[in-house]
């Protein structure tokens, strides 16, 4: 049986909708907090077990059987997002699964300035002690992250923030295909021996003077890039109601990005997919449709 975890969040719902393309439901379970939640999915015959990062117990009967777990990072960040993949990875060892897949980041490094790539670093040794053979989806940086970003510049025409450098902006429904390959094949085991897959990006880094290039032609009004200072970004942050926690690691994303963490993009998710992946302007386009 393939486990995934998070079900109800994006990423984990659509690879556990797009197993269901290629694995018998039978086949599938999922470990979900809100159980209610994912009712849709034990309806088409999936597992749905409830399974809390927090509760051995619970993951001990949410990975029951389990074959190969797929480890959807949390939404938390530092010790408490570390204590939960460890709990989580302990719990797939102790259930027997052959292989343990976690999406990590392409920015992982226990140095890097945005918070949560300390903890995919961590996480990633955890998954080498652990003793299980695993899988480490070094995802680029989520091309969704970029609409909350740029949410101000559509209403002000001023996209303001931090020097930064490019990021390999990535769609989700992509790497939840890269995500449903490595669960059901050897693909990605062949491409990562050590356990820690290549950089699975999209087609092209882009800074924000590209984002803006990109909103200028999508919008037909002018979005000017202007830079700030870190300090003046958080205050900002900060005045608009945003916890101090959330204000620190936007900071903390623009400095990582300036010291090269989210490029270059790599070619090894498109030729894993054997198609092109989601260029951003594509990916904004879709997005921003509703608004316009």
């Amino acid at each position: 049986m393939i486990i995934v975890t998070g079900a109800n969040g994006q990423l984990g719902r659509m690879v556990t909708e797009r197993l269901l393309e290629r694995v018998p439901a039978r086949e599938i379970g999922v470990s979900v907090r809100d159980v209610d939640a994912a009712q849709d999915l034990g309806a088409k015959g999936v597992r749905v077990r409830m399974g809390d990062f927090t509760g051995p117990a619970t993951l001990a009967h949410a990975f029951e059987g389990a074959s190969k777990v797929l480890i959807v990072s949390t939404d938390r960040t530092g010790e408490t997002a570390v204590r939960h993949h460890r709990t989580a990875v302990e719990a797939a060892a102790k259930a027997g699964a052959q292989r343990i897949l976690y999406t990590s980041h392409m920015g992982s490094n226990p140095s890097s300035l945005f918070p949560p790539m300390p903890d995919h670093a961590a996480t990633e040794e955890a998954l080498r002690q652990s003793g299980v053979p695993f899988t480490s989806l070094r995802n680029g940086f989520y091309a969704s992250s970029a609409v909350m970003l740029i949410s101000a510049a559509l209403e002000t025409g001023v996209l303001a923030a931090p020097e930064d450098g490019p990021v390999a902006w990535t769609a989700h429904t992509d790497l939840a295909d890269a995500a449903v390959l490595a669960l059901t094949g050897e693909t990605l085991t062949d491409a990562a021996p050590d356990g820690l897959t290549p950089a699975l990006t999209g087609p092209e880094a882009i800074d924000m003077a590209g984002i803006a290039d990109i909103l200028t032609r999508l919008t037909g009004r002018p979005i000017r890039r202007v830079v700030v200072s870190d300090a003046d970004y958080r205050a900002r942050l900060l005045s608009a109601g945003l916890p101090e926690h959330a204000a620190d690691m936007l900071v903390g994303l623009f400095a990582a990005s300036r010291d090269g963490d989210f490029a270059p993009a790599d070619p090894t998710l498109a030729d894993l997919l054997g198609r092109p992946t989601v260029r951003m302007e594509d990916y904004l386009k879709s997005a921003l449709a509703p608004a316009r």
